[in-house]
């Protein structure tokens, strides 16, 4: 039903920017839950960020506090990932996820689990 696609992955040197787009069709990202999760080889899946579309509230992770920030678009279709002073740790395949509609504030929007619709990532690579 809703179809995701993640584009803007590429190679940086530690301390580089690059930004993310996560863009939907056959559905908009309207009371829903929009998530970006990432994956290293051999590790789990983790949660990054996520944004409640109808209002516009935000989470990160600790880990990119200061340094990521999401973003929404005002056609309901796309959201932004934008990653300054990159880190090595950061590197993995980045997805953006999307939950059902509407979605209640008493999910957990931390956990993959509560997320139905899965882009198929996009290599994010940072050296030093």
């Amino acid at each position: 039903q809703v179809q995701l696609v993640e584009s803007g992955g590429g190679s940086v040197q530690a301390g580089g920017s690059l930004r993310l787009s996560c863009t939907a069709s056959g559905r908009t990202f309207a009371n829903r839950v929009v998530g970006w999760f990432r994956q290293a080889p051999g590790k789990q899946r983790e949660f990054v960020s996520a944004l409640r579309w109808s209002v516009g509230r935000t989470y990160e992770t600790d880990s990119v506090k200061g340094r990521f920030t999401i973003s929404r678009d005002n056609a309901e279709t796309t959201t932004n990932l934008q990653m300054n002073s990159l880190k090595p740790e950061d590197t993995a395949v980045y997805y953006c996820a999307a939950t059902l509609a509407p979605f209640g504030g008493e999910r957990d929007v931390t956990h993959p689990t509560s997320y139905s619709y899965w882009g198929q990532g996009t290599q994010v690579t940072v050296s030093s």
